[in-house]
């Protein structure tokens, strides 16, 4: 059994963001760059899996790491190696290039027809892609069974069961044919913690392939317009330390709304 899972790097929302002087994109220069938390609950299920599936007859489960070129990415995969990968990929192109998960759909597809996994898992969204787009678009070039806001996966023979989950407690099985995409929402388990002394053995030791882009972006239809920062219209009011005066306080704001009568 392989699996592949696409990783991504995504601003890191911790920091603060400005935009860029078209007005249309954000800043990349100076911002933070992390993991996507979705992916990473991705790369969490698949070394699940492979912990799950014993080798039989000298087989059992690899999981692959996968991901485009660009600054942080090499770090990233190393620590994809530190979780319980097997291998990483670095795909190579133009890394100065902001391509979202639309335009790089055709650059991971060819990829995996040449790594031939059986299942393939990526975070349902980033920060930066919230209609989730890069799983529908993998299944739908790759002519694969495609499922995302899965948050759980089992693996059958040729075979896996999806969960996916709905308001009101209510769940949904789904079997599909693999291989098969997945978007991931929810690891079965919380994304493990990699210690500083694994993460430098992996950084020692563990080897990332690189393999050329063999798909040109996928060219997008759609343009933003303008991006702006969202209006302030108010800030915290501070009370005090002093339970009387916070009373009152708390009384004015109520009365200046005219949610009491006094």
């Amino acid at each position: 059994m392989h699996i592949v899972v696409i990783l991504r790097l995504v601003p890191d929302l911790s920091d603060e963001l400005d935009l860029a002087e078209d007005g249309k994109s954000i800043d990349r220069e100076w911002v933070g760059i992390a993991l996507s938390e979705f992916d990473e609950q991705a790369l969490e299920e698949a070394v699940l899996l492979k912990e799950a599936i014993l080798p039989k007859d000298g087989g059992g489960a690899k999981v692959t790491a996968i991901a485009r070129a660009g600054e942080g990415v090499e770090r990233m995969l190393q620590g994809a190696l530190a979780r319980g990968a097997d291998s990483a990929i670095l795909l190579e192109g133009d890394e100065e290039e902001y391509l979202d998960s639309r335009a790089t759909a055709p650059i991971f597809a060819e990829a995996l027809r040449s790594l031939q996994p059986d299942l393939v898992l990526t975070g349902v969204q980033t920060i930066e892609d919230i209609f989730g787009q890069l799983a529908p678009y993998l299944g739908r070039l790759l002519d694969w069974p495609q499922v995302s806001a899965v948050s759980g996966v089992e693996l059958g023979e040729r075979s896996c069961i999806l969960r996916q989950e709905y308001s009101g407690g209510r769940q949904a099985r789904i079997e599909v044919d693999l291989p098969a995409v997945v978007g991931l929402q929810t690891a079965s388990q919380p994304p493990r913690y990699v210690s500083a002394s694994k993460l430098k053995e992996a950084m020692k030791s563990g080897e990332i392939s690189r393999l050329p882009a063999a798909a040109e972006p996928m060219h997008n239809r759609a343009e933003i317009e303008s991006l702006a920062p969202p209006d302030r219209t108010a800030g915290a009011r501070m009370l005090g330390d002093e339970p009387e005066g916070a009373a009152a306080a708390i009384l004015d704001a109520l009365d200046e709304r005219d949610l009491i009568s006094r």
